[in-house]
C-alpha cells in the first residue's frame, strides 16, 4: 500500500503542480516568439511581481519536482521494458515515458542551475535572462541538447497527462482512452513546437546583450 499511495502522490504532482509550471514556462517563453525581448521581459517581470515568490518557487515547484523526479527514477529503474517482444504502442509509451523522464529531470536540474541558480547568486539579473539565453542556445552543442529537452518534457508532459486520465479512472473504455490519446498526444505537438520555437526565437540577434540593452531602454 505504501508503494500504492507513493505512485499516486507521483502521478497527482505531475498534474498539480508541476503541468501547471510546465505550462506557464512554456507561455513565457513564447512570449519571445510573439514580441521579441521586450514580451519576454515582459512574461519575466510577471512571473517575478508575484507575491511570496521564493517560498512559492520552493514549495510549490521545486520540493514537489524533487519527489516526482526522485521517484521518477526509482520507477524508471524499476521497469521491465518489453517492447522487444511486444511491438505495440502501450509498451512503447511506457518506454518512452520512463526515458524521458529521466531526460526531463536532468535537463531541469541543469537548466535551473544555468538561470535561476545564477540569477539567486547575483551572477546574472532578470533583466538578462533573455540575453543569457541567448549565449545558451547560439551554442550548437547545447542547443541540440535543448532541442532534445524540450520535446522529451513536451511528451512526458503530454503522455504523463494521458497515464493520469487512465489510471486515476476518468478514461475507462478503450473509446474514452483512444480520444484522450488523440487529444494529449496533439498537446504533445504543440508544446514541441511552442517550445522548439522559443529556442530559435532566443537564437536571434535581437536577444544579444547588446541588443536586449537597447530595448529595455527603450521600454523604461
Amino acid at each position: 500500500m505504501k508503494g500504492y499511495y507513493a505512485r499516486k502522490i507521483h502521478s497527482l504532482l505531475g498534474l498539480i503542480p508541476l503541468s501547471v509550471f510546465f505550462l506557464m514556462h512554456m507561455f513565457s517563453n513564447f512570449a519571445a516568439v510573439e514580441g521579441g525581448p521586450e514580451r519576454f521581459q515582459s512574461a519575466v517581470n510577471l512571473i517575478n511581481s508575484l507575491p511570496l515568490l521564493l517560498l512559492m518557487e520552493i514549495f510549490v515547484i521545486y520540493v514537489p519536482m524533487l519527489y516526482h523526479g526522485v521517484y521518477g527514477l526509482y520507477i524508471a529503474y524499476q521497469a521491465q521494458p518489453n517492447v522487444g517482444r511486444f511491438n505495440n504502442e502501450r509498451n512503447w509509451r511506457y518506454t518512452l515515458q520512463r526515458i524521458s523522464g529521466v531526460i526531463t529531470f536532468v535537463f531541469v536540474i541543469w537548466h535551473v542551475y544555468q538561470t535561476r541558480v545564477q540569477v539567486f547568486l547575483g551572477e546574472v539579473s532578470h533583466d538578462e535572462l533573455g540575453a543569457l539565453m541567448h549565449s545558451i542556445v547560439t551554442n550548437p552543442v547545447y542547443f541540440i541538447i535543448y532541442l532534445i529537452s524540450v520535446v522529451a518534457a513536451s511528451y512526458h508532459f503530454a503522455n504523463g497527462l494521458w497515464a493520469f486520465l487512465v489510471s486515476w479512472g476518468i478514461t475507462r473504455g478503450p473509446r474514452a482512452q483512444r480520444v484522450s490519446s488523440y487529444v494529449c498526444m496533439s498537446l504533445f505537438a504543440v508544446c514541441s513546437i511552442m517550445f522548439i520555437a522559443s529556442l530559435f526565437a532566443f537564437r536571434s540577434v535581437e536577444f544579444d546583450a547588446s541588443a536586449v540593452i537597447e530595448v529595455l531602454k527603450v521600454t523604461v
